[in-house]
């Protein structure tokens, strides 16, 4: 049999990942640090509780995300009035097994609390937006990775022609609360990494196309105008059995990001499972497909540092709802580990990937 570097890593990874089955490497995490990059995962604080849970998290991850814990909704519920213990928990588990932490998110269109529109159109300047990332910023000053400042800003469908979305954000302060944003982070937190997070830049169809034209032109003109975004966070969120991502088009996108200086994070990879056969063999093994199709290309992109799931095991993940759900027995699996926190195709797809690029 010839072999090539792909074969020849692709074993290396294979017998890592048999290693580990054996607990004799630290899984994931062991394979992603040995190639100078990152895996985790989004958690809920509550999930700490979960003893194997927790033992999981320390092999697996060496990068955090909260779910929720930081997101406007749960740290303001009340103007002023302020609850970062779910977060500190999280940043406190991560700091006791060597585990950096990302931020998610200071400024986004949803998840906020029912105070906050009419705050905002009320609001005689930009404080009510600046105020809330220096907040959660300066508190976690030095200890965090990264920070996705602004969250999915874009939407071409709502007909700009810069592509914005059209926002409480935008509607009251402008274009310009973005460049804010950032500017107000850098202050913040200097040492940590700015990431702008979206996503639609995976997929292959015509949409995509526009959506990665309307992210670069937006990325461009940013960093013309001294905006500091650093990184690009593509969420990642797959579909199974929907139309595949176009690994040329992804490679070339990826490129561009790449020549703009910009670092590049997969920061809410998961494989939506639904209108398929009922067989889990079935579709694990089509997750675990459309999770290499995708990371295949974007760990070949030296720019990419990170690779994080959302949620790493099926255990957490609501059962849908309705009689269709309910005659079938469907329930997701679209993540790494299943409900036993077995392993799946897909934490198989992810070891590989990992194994196989090239360090950093």
């Amino acid at each position: 049999m010839c072999l090539n570097r792909r074969t020849v890593l692709g074993a290396a990874a294979a017998g890592m990942l048999t290693a580990s089955a054996r607990g004799a490497e630290p899984g994931l995490r062991g394979i992603a640090s040995t190639h100078g990059r990152f895996y985790g995962t989004a958690a809920g604080s509550y999930q700490l509780n979960d003893a194997g849970f927790a033992a999981t998290l320390a092999r697996e991850v060496n990068i955090l995300v909260p779910e929720y814990e930081l997101k406007r909704l749960i740290v303001e519920p009340k103007p002023g009035q302020f609850d970062f213990s779910g977060a500190d928990m999280l940043a406190n588990f991560a700091a006791a097994h060597g585990i950096k932490m990302r931020g998610h998110t200071c400024v986004w269109y949803a998840a906020n609390p029912p105070w906050l529109d009419e705050k905002v159109f009320s609001a005689p300047d930009d404080e009510i937006m600046t105020f809330f990332i220096t907040k959660m910023m300066a508190r976690y000053k030095g200890r965090f990775h990264s920070w996705d400042v602004v969250n999915e800003a874009l939407w071409p469908p709502d007909g700009r022609p810069d592509g914005l979305r059209n926002s409480i954000w935008l509607k009251r302060f402008g274009p310009s609360y973005i460049d804010l944003a950032y500017h107000t982070a850098k202050a913040a937190d200097p040492g940590a990494l700015l990431v702008y997070n979206d996503w639609g830049c995976e997929g292959g169809e015509a949409w995509n196309d526009r959506f990665r034209a309307v992210t670069l032109k937006f990325l461009e003109d940013a960093r013309a105008r001294g905006v500091p975004i650093e990184a690009l966070g593509l969420q990642g969120h797959l579909n199974a059995f929907g139309p595949p991502v176009d690994q040329k088009k992804l490679r070339l996108f990826l490129d561009e990001v790449k020549a703009m200086g910009l670092k590049i994070l997969i920061t809410e990879l998961d494989v939506d499972d639904s209108k398929a056969p009922l067989d889990v063999r079935v579709r694990d093994a089509a997750v675990g497909d459309a999770t290499a199709r995708f990371l295949d290309v974007v760990l070949d992109n030296s720019a990419c540092e990170a690779v994080l799931s959302w949620g790493l095991t099926d255990r957490y993940l609501h059962k849908p709802e309705g009689l269709t759900a309910a005659l079938t027995g469907y329930s997701p699996r679209k993540l790494p580990l299943n409900s036993d926190l077995e392993r799946k195709p897909m934490y198989g797809a992810i070891a590989r990937a990992l194994g196989m690029a090239p360090s950093r």
